[in-house]
């Protein structure tokens, strides 16, 4: 039997944590050459857009392949798709349709580099963006540290208002919209930049002395939603792949600087190879681009607690 989930079936909170150690896992195979892992690629389809594949899982004793695949097409009913095979046996175990899955394991990246960049004591997290990414950005900070309270900001005020709303519940601790950017990054501990801004939306001299800084999705030379004054500040920078930062279509937003040079890729850390950080007061960036093969990887454990609780 194939299992088929859906967005409907991955709405519980406590997929989180499955997920986060999920990507931790997967980049600690990363990190021992166990991870399978090449750059997305793209197939255009004219000037209706892509088909964008992620192809990877995981050798060693329980061996995981499989894809996931998304659309650029116009239109707003995009789907994507996970199938997972075991590589040992041949046997599709499952498929997964939606989005939800891809917010998960975004969330759950951001996660690992919040529990390994981030101060042991954080509390405080500022939010910039009110989307989904932003929510499993927050729900994964909240996984993996004691987080008592959240501030978001977003350029809409509904929007930041049902956010605050919808995740205090979701969470159970306070989330307060704020009015300006600046009283959502200043004096937090951690600080998440989930926006879809071309230009940047905060400015480094906001970050206090030890603030971690996470930022989703990719950044170009020529549209990125965080300033190069941000990593110019932070002690650590980190991404959770290195090559397809180098694979873009277009230049990083780092390309040509220092920073750059310094990027570290946070299988090392998660290892164990390279410090966390090297003194409480560092502000640490981790910039996200979106290991390929970790969907696969959430999408088996997911897909393991799915059919351990069919079978009872």
């Amino acid at each position: 039997m194939v299992h088929i989930l859906n967005d409907k079936d991955l709405d519980a909170p406590n997929l989180m944590p499955i997920a986060i150690n999920a990507v931790e896992g997967a980049l600690m195979g990363k990190a021992t050459g166990r991870l399978v892992s090449p750059p997305r690629h793209n197939v255009r389809f004219g000037d209706f857009g892509d088909l964008v594949f992620t192809v990877g899982g995981t050798t060693g004793t329980a061996p995981t392949a499989g894809f996931r695949v998304y659309d650029t097409f116009a239109g707003n009913d995009h789907t994507q798709l996970v199938a997972v095979w075991s590589a040992s046996t041949a046997k599709l175990l499952g498929i997964i349709l939606g989005t939800r899955l891809g917010e998960i394991r975004t969330g759950a990246i951001g996660g690992v580099a919040i529990r390994q960049m981030s101060r042991a004591d954080a509390k405080r997290v500022g939010i910039v963006g009110s989307g989904m990414q932003a929510r499993t950005q927050l729900e994964a900070a909240a996984s993996v540290r004691k987080v008592e309270e959240a501030f978001v900001f977003s350029r809409s005020a509904a929007n930041r208002k049902a956010f605050a709303l919808e995740m205090t519940a979701r969470i159970g601790f306070p989330v307060r919209a704020v009015d300006k950017p600046e009283d959502a990054v200043r004096e937090m501990d951690i600080v998440i930049c989930a926006t879809t801004s071309s230009r940047p939306v905060l400015d480094a001299a906001w970050l206090a002395r030890g603030t971690h800084v996470d930022t989703v999705g990719p950044k170009f030379i020529d549209d990125h939603e965080l300033g190069t004054d941000v990593a110019d500040r932070a002690a650590l920078i980190a991404t959770d792949s290195p090559e397809q930062v180098g694979a873009y279509p277009r230049p990083f937003f780092l390309a040509g600087s220092s920073s750059l040079d310094r990027m570290l890729d946070l299988a090392e850390i998660v290892q164990g190879g390279l410090p966390e950080r090297r003194k409480p007061d560092d502000i640490t960036l981790f910039c996200s681009a979106g290991l390929a093969g970790t969907e696969v990887i959430v999408a088996s454990q997911i897909l393991a607690q799915a059919i351990s609780q069919a079978a009872w």
